[in-house]
């Protein structure tokens, strides 16, 4: 397997001088699907806008297949990593208006039998391609938005909370659909979720950050499982038992 992301003690602060993430290093290898878990304000979210170059490390250095960050085009860069986020946002025009945008900031089109592909591929009707796209309903929405980031061919996906806005039905079905992505593609994907019966569901890897660090990473039913640090041992516990409470 080829290692895709390279993650050499970054460290990033807020706007105030506080680190945020605290010396984080890790590797990313092709095909892997890793969740991502942790107490809320931990830098999850920080960490994952890193890796798309939404933001910066203050210091430390991130690799794609060898190459420093700094060194690649921004564009580029997200063409191979696309990220996905909690509240899709639906750009002015029809489905296939959002679809196109990605390929045209590359000079490129899609044909309309791509387009029915991709809309196949996150199990919407091709007959959705000229609806206004900002009249879909939220998980309608995150499947187009999880098709537009398809649409660049990435080879990584970076996947922040895309079902924590969703009602359980809609949560379950995009959960399918980026499992079979992975599962029929071998598609590397980084996925960022409050959900740990999802985390532990979908992971083939799980790591755990908390304060700013990875404090734990191994196969995913051993971090659940066994987990060797106090801190993921208190936090799986409690968070399981708030979800029991909502459901």
């Amino acid at each position: 397997m080829e290692e895709l992301i390279t993650i050499e003690n970054i460290v990033k602060k807020d706007n105030k001088g506080n680190p945020i993430l605290k010396g984080i290093s890790a590797k990313v290898m092709e095909g892997e699907l890793i969740t991502i878990i942790g107490p809320s304000g931990s830098g999850k979210s920080t960490f994952l806008s890193l890796m798309n170059k939404m933001a910066d490390p203050d210091s430390g250095i991130i690799r794609f297949k060898g190459k420093p960050y700094h060194e690649l085009n921004v564009l580029e860069l997200r063409k191979k990593i696309g990220m996905v986020f909690q509240m899709p946002t639906m750009l002015s025009g029809t489905v296939r208006d959002n679809l196109l945008i990605g390929p045209k900031l590359f000079r490129q089109t899609l044909t309309e039998k791509e387009i029915d592909n991709l809309l196949e591929q996150v199990a919407l009707p091709k007959t959705l391609k000229d609806q206004d796209a900002r009249s879909l309903s939220g998980g309608q929405k995150q499947r187009v938005s999880l098709a537009r980031t398809l649409a660049n061919q990435p080879e990584i996906l970076l996947l922040d909370e895309v079902t924590a806005s969703l009602d359980p039905n809609s949560s379950l079905e995009i959960e399918e659909l980026i499992q079979t992505l992975h599962q029929q593609q071998g598609k590397t994907i980084l996925w960022v979720s409050h959900n740990l019966k999802q985390a532990k569901r979908v992971g083939q890897y799980t790591w755990v950050i908390a304060d700013g660090k990875i404090i734990e990473k191994g196969h995913t039913n051993e971090v659940f499982e066994h987990p060797q640090h106090e801190v993921t041992r208190e936090f799986i516990a409690t968070s399981f038992d708030e979800e029991v409470e909502n459901e």
